[in-house]
């Protein structure tokens, strides 16, 4: 029999409404594109442009050399949970165990299984909005009801204490965010989380996740966790890895620090899905740990002078509404003023349609806002080269001055 695009009654009804993740879909098409012999500049991806720092690629070397070819511990070696637990005590003023850490194959998996191990078929799990593109899609995966509570651009899309209390219902089990956020780089400082946590404080049915993958990539200068709020802490879950401020993406390590309970959770969830993470990437996520936040801090640096270089060169194209995003390598402007404008015949109606044609026309991959709960914006990450960036923000300029 043949399988067509209109035959795929068989598949389950879950993956039928999965949607595909927007960011890799469209590297996807930037890739494509690429094959066919155009210049495109990817910005749409989230991965550092930077490579894995020495030392950690040697420890992986020594590793292999060293014999560690064999499954793995479920929730990672213990000499890396160690690790994380001084990692959360040096950086994060928090005390775990390493019984309360679980490392999975990247913070993806370690969020899915937070979220599998949480919620039933009708909680409800608040997600602060614009969000990262598999929030949603892990929570409706899990049968759970995703509830968005979106902040705007005029405030740097920051979510107030008072809108999470009003999303509240009997039915809420989990809320979800991000500090720094992908997509928009917003940071909440520690007398904003304690907003949050004082609030959660009176519901004791409910969890948080707090995803701190971008942890090292902060322009403040001064990273909040939720978890340091003892009155809380037991019903916080941190997320975290050593993708992004370790420019360790292909290795797939990352990690969550819980209550041992939620621990032994996420470990059984892992066990009947992918066992344990990669022997060697998890000996060079030792490494990593124990050569401290020099190399990370070098490429934050880099992606400081990156955003202020974006910025700039965006605030001179008409029509773009801009912000300045405080941590993370994105900035997810507004866009939307360049809704039902039309070039060729073709109309812009959404994020979507702009993002298409900004890859067409400028070659210039993004992705657009609806992905992460904004059609309004659409999200560059600007994790390239300072030559690329300028090239694709004068590329940008010059398409979208044919919408008319």
């Amino acid at each position: 029999m043949e399988i067509t695009a209109q035959a795929t009654s068989f598949l389950s009804d879950r993956i039928n409404s999965l949607a595909e993740s927007q960011t890799i879909a469209m590297a996807k098409k930037a890739r494509e594109l690429a094959a066919q012999g155009f210049d495109v500049i990817n910005l749409s991806f989230g991965e550092p442009d930077f490579q894995t720092p020495q030392y950690i690629k040697d420890a992986a070397k020594k590793a292999l050399d060293d014999g560690f070819t064999f499954y793995t511990p479920v929730a990672g070696y213990p000499d890396l949970r160690q690790e994380i637990v001084n990692k959360l005590k040096r950086d994060n003023n928090l005390d775990y165990k390493p019984e309360n850490i679980v490392v999975s194959t990247g913070a993806k998996q370690s969020i899915a299984n937070v979220i599998m191990s949480l919620v039933n078929p009708g909680d409800e799990v608040i997600i602060f909005s614009p969000y990262w593109v598999s929030y949603e899609e892990v929570v409706k995966l899990a049968e759970g009801v995703p509830v968005l509570v979106k902040g705007n651009i005029e405030n740097n899309f920051a979510i107030s204490a008072q809108q999470l209390e009003d999303a509240i219902t009997s039915n809420t089990k989990l809320v979800m965010y991000s500090s720094p956020c992908n997509p928009t780089g917003s940071v909440f400082s520690k007398e904003e989380l304690e907003a949050f946590a004082n609030i959660l404080a009176k519901h004791p049915q409910i969890f948080v996740m707090a995803d701190e993958i971008y942890e090292y990539i902060n322009f403040t200068g001064e990273h909040a966790s939720m978890a340091q709020f003892d009155f809380i802490k037991d019903r916080v879950i941190t997320v975290n890895g050593f993708s992004k401020g370790y420019a360790m993406t292909g290795w797939r390590v990352g990690y969550i620090a819980a209550n041992k309970q939620i621990a032994d959770a996420c470990d059984k969830m892992q066990s009947q899905i992918t066992s344990g993470t990669c022997s060697i990437a998890q000996k060079a996520a030792v490494a990593a740990l124990k050569g401290g936040r020099g190399s990370a801090e070098e490429m934050s640096a880099a992606y400081l002078r990156r955003r202020d270089l974006v910025l700039g060169l965006m605030k001179e194209i008409p029509g773009i509404k801009t912000y300045v995003p405080q941590g993370a390598f994105y900035i997810f402007p507004d866009v939307s003023s360049f809704y039902g404008k039309s070039f060729n015949g073709q109309v812009i109606n959404n994020s979507g349609d702009l993002s298409m044609f900004i890859l067409n026309d400028a070659h210039v991959a993004a992705v657009s806002g609806d992905a992460f709960g904004a059609d309004e914006c659409i999200r560059f990450s600007f994790a390239a080269a300072d030559d690329k960036l300028v090239e694709a923000m004068r590329r940008l300029k010059e398409s979208l001055a044919k919408l008319v």
